[in-house]
């Protein structure tokens, strides 16, 4: 009988009917629907029984049941429950993507104490008394090897653009590689991820100097183009956050940050437990915004116990934040153990959604930095901090080894690069499925279309044909119209890297259907070496300009002001056919100092009917102005920016980020001119320093102080005309309600003010709160003169004066306020004369200055 028993037992195991208890190993992850972002501490658990498990601040988690549950569940607080089915298999991974809503709203709950003051404050009066030896300043350097992750997705996408192929591509090639991340039509749809590997050296200032030496990139999908400006701030340069400062200027706004010196006035504080961080005992204190518009966060802060040290923070921006086409905003950064010294950031997320309306896609990027390794107080001698970013991946090498970190991308077919053996940090399951799906994403014909037109509204070219040589635009100068040219057609374009590494070429040609006159131009830019930026260029223009921007030296160099430029009421300014021929050269001497070198003649010819009254001493009284003008100048131009970060974008480079310090250039030029039949020389002095300036609470004043003086007799039309505009546009560059050549100076110093308050005081009026206002003020301050000699008034053909004498004693001084961030971009600005009210007509058409005006201007800013 016993045998019998065996041989069935043994049947049974062999057949596999024997019922064994099988234990099952769940992991995985939770994340919010929408935005693909952890749920933190969320409950796992099998339904109609007591096992369960919760979450970890990534929203991951581990679990082990006995027996065959056929389903698992997951839950938060404000999400929707979600169940998901299981399999026979002993190891299951599973994503639970929670949706908002069916969560139970709490009522408020009170809690008083018997002291007279809230314990939370005790623990942030600690931090600042030991700010000084806790904040990272307290170094004088320190360097450390930098991970750094960044993964750009859709997300909140509408159903209009849910139905066009590249989301279409996209979706269908997640589902292929069974990518529930990216798949479900609700959810993120990946676009590009990038990773880095550096070394970073921090020099602590004033002025603060950082330099990162890229080792390691891999990108996978469609990315930003290798060179370009995106595709330099991959690394550790721009996500560096620091909270001990009072304000954070993040995006280019201006937080308080929970732990600063005045922090009770925008924070509630609320101590809620002690708890381990690492190996440290903390303060887990809550912090939210008391008013809900101001620039704040809502979130947990970390104190330790012993040295008062921030150990950790995890904020979010205040929902109703006065903030522009950003949705989301999110801040988790760990810091080092304070026995090793004062915390530098070892761990570091910033997620970023920008939509820029309700019912819009939004764009969400995810930073991740990681940073080990670090050794404090071992600063390089001499200029080792010079160069922001230093990488073989800047620039292509010569051999296979270097040349094989340009681009960063896996090579096609290939699973595995650098980072999938040496990640210091494990992916996320969402993150493993996105990595997948973006491996393929950009053989996506669709998915490189798109983002090529994302590159044209950025950047304002479009790249042409396969090999992309060349690239057309700038778009926003190809029309504009003017009372002087009528109708102006533009076609313009410039090389790029696959053209030439070294070489950028910038032809143009112009029509104007009322002067019926060809235009042309072409600009060349020789890049003899990087490291310095050492550039030799040349330009010849055959155009028509106005004089009254020529001798603005300072005048931004941007494609959005030229364009501005061209419209309207160009006869104003007085036009004038210029042939400019021009020589330069370019170099950083040291780290923020660039000196420029310009050679130019120019050939104008006016194109309106001026002479000048007698010269004294003439010997001809009728003595005429020729009808052109010869210039040859020398320009010599020093700038120095201390702090300024300047990336190189292919084959040009461009300043990111806030700049803390001022910034000042200054030029000198020294001209002969072919004039009044003799050939005279005269001297320039410019000096311009600029700067934008922190005002806390008041938000953010913006200031720019420029002196001219010309010690030469010189001609009128070589004076200084103090900008002017009648537009109705707003110039933040011009005196607003200033004529055309109303003032004429040889020596004069101007200051203008901009200061923006950022909701501060309309935050605070109900009706007008909804609206997202923001106050501004204005004030421009001009003084000067002219000296006996330079005194000559030019009248036009008919013997009527047309230009005012220069500044008396008094400064003109115009002061304005306004509102902005109308519609989120328009400004309104009203502005009023000071001094020198009610003046006589200074224009050629008899136009008197006004005394008030309303000036418009469009703006994008967060």
């Amino acid at each position: 009988m016993k045998f019998t028993v065996s041989l069935l037992l043994l049947g049974l195991l062999l057949t596999g009917r024997l019922a064994v208890a099988q234990r099952i190993t769940l992991s995985g992850q939770v994340v919010e629907a929408a935005t693909g972002e952890p749920v933190p501490f969320a409950s796992i658990f099998v339904p109609r029984t007591s096992t369960g498990v919760t979450a970890d601040q990534e929203g991951k988690f581990r679990l082990s049941v006995e027996g065959a549950p056929d389903s698992l569940a997951a839950s938060s607080l404000g999400f929707i429950t979600l169940r998901k089915k299981l399999t026979a298999e002993p190891a299951q991974t599973l994503l639970f993507r929670l949706k908002k809503g069916g969560g139970v709203a709490l009522g408020e709950v009170f809690v008083s104490s018997r002291k007279p003051e809230n314990p939370a404050f005790r623990i942030l009066r600690e931090v600042q008394k030991h700010k000084p030896e806790n904040e990272r300043t307290a170094l004088t350097s320190a360097e450390f090897d930098s991970y750094n992750r960044i993964e750009v997705s859709l997300a909140d996408i509408p159903k209009a653009l849910a139905n066009r192929k590249v989301v279409k591509d996209m979706r269908a090639l997640a589902a292929r590689h069974g990518a529930t991340a990216a798949a479900d039509p609700d959810a993120p749809l990946p676009l590009f991820a990038s990773e880095v590997g550096s070394k970073v050296y921090v020099k602590y200032g004033p002025p603060l100097h950082r330099r990162e030496d890229i080792l390691h990139k891999q990108m996978r999908g469609a990315g930003p183009r290798e060179g370009s400006v995106l595709s330099q701030m991959l690394g550790s340069n721009f996500q560096n956050f620091d909270f001990y400062p009072n304000w954070q200027n993040i995006l280019g706004k201006d937080f308080i940050s929970p732990i600063s010196a005045g922090g009770r006035l925008t924070y509630d504080y609320t101590l809620q437990d002690s708890l381990l961080v690492g190996q440290d005992m903390c303060y887990k204190i809550a912090v939210a915004p008391k008013r809900d518009h101001d620039l704040a966060f809502t979130g947990t802060i970390w104190i330790t116990k012993d040295k008062y040290a921030l150990r950790r923070i995890d904020v979010v921006a205040s929902e109703h934040a006065n903030l522009n086409f950003v949705s989301d905003l999110r801040i988790m950064q760990e810091l080092t153990p304070p026995d090793q010294g004062p915390g530098l950031a070892a761990r570091t997320r910033l997620v970023v959604a920008v939509q820029p309306g309700d019912k819009q896609a939004a764009m969400r990027v995810r930073f991740t930095t990681v940073n080990s390794g670090f050794q404090r107080n071992t600063e390089h001698p001499g200029n080792f901090y010079d160069q922001p970013i230093v990488s073989t991946v800047m620039e292509p090498g010569t051999d296979s080894e270097t040349s094989g970190l340009v681009s960063g991308l896996l090579p096609r077919g290939a699973t595995e690069g650098y980072f999938d053996k040496n990640r210091p940090d494990t992916l996320s399951l969402n993150e493993r499925q996105t990595f997948a799906v973006l491996d393929s994403a950009r053989e996506l014909p669709a998915v490189r279309s798109t983002l090529d037109w994302i590159d044209l509204f950025i950047n304002g070219y479009r790249r042409l044909g396969q090999h992309g040589l060349v690239e057309l635009g700038p778009i926003i100068n190809t029309f504009a119209y003017n009372n002087f040219e009528g109708a102006r057609f533009r076609l313009g374009f410039r090389t790029t890297p696959a053209f030439s590494r070294n070489w950028v070429l910038q032809p143009y040609v112009a029509y104007g259907t009322m002067d019926n006159r060809f235009k042309y131009g072409l600009r060349a830019s020789y890049i003899a070496e990087r490291r310095h930026w050492t550039v030799l260029g040349g330009e010849y223009r055959h155009d028509v300009e106005q004089y009254a921007l020529l001798d603005n030296d300072f005048l931004p160099d941007n494609n959005l002001f030229v364009a501005a430029s061209r419209w309207g009421r160009f006869k104003e300014g007085l036009p004038i056919m210029r042939d400019l021929s021009l020589l330069s050269v370019q170099r950083d001497l040291f780290h923020g100092f660039t000196q420029t070198v310009i050679l130019r003649y120019q050939n104008s010819v006016p194109q309106f009917m001026v002479r000048t009254q007698p010269r004294p001493g003439s010997v001809d009284p009728t003595e005429l102005t020729p009808d052109k003008l010869h210039q040859t100048e020398l320009v010599l131009e020093s700038r120095y920016a201390p702090d300024e970060n300047l990336v190189q974008a292919e084959n040009r480079r461009r300043a990111i980020g806030l700049k803390h310090w001022p910034v000042f250039t200054f030029r000198y030029t020294f001209g002969t001119i072919d004039w009044f039949r003799g050939n005279n020389t005269y001297h320039k002095y410019n000096l311009l320093v600029t700067h934008s300036l922190s005002a806390g609470h008041f938000g953010r004043l913006n200031y720019r102080v420029e002196g001219s003086y010309i010690p030469s007799e010189v001609s009128y039309l070589l004076l200084k005309a103090p900008l002017g505009n009648q537009t109705p546009f707003y110039n933040i560059n011009s005196f607003n309600l200033l004529n055309y050549f109303e003032f004429v100076t040889d020596r004069s110093v101007s200051l203008r003010l901009d200061h923006h308050f950022e909701g501060i005081i309309l935050n605070a009026i109900p009706g007008i709160r909804r609206l997202n206002w923001r106050l501004v003020a204005t004030a421009n301050f001009l003084y000067g003169g002219l000296t006996a000699a330079n005194k000559l008034s030019p009248v036009d053909g008919r013997g009527n004066q047309f230009l005012l004498p220069s500044l008396g004693q008094a400064p003109y001084i115009e002061a304005g306020y306004g509102v902005e961030n109308i519609f989120k971009f328009l400004r309104v600005d009203f502005i009023h004369r000071v001094t020198y009210r009610n003046e006589s007509p200074t224009t050629r058409g008899g136009n008197a200055p006004p005394n008030f005006g309303v000036k418009v201007g469009a703006q994008f800013r967060l």
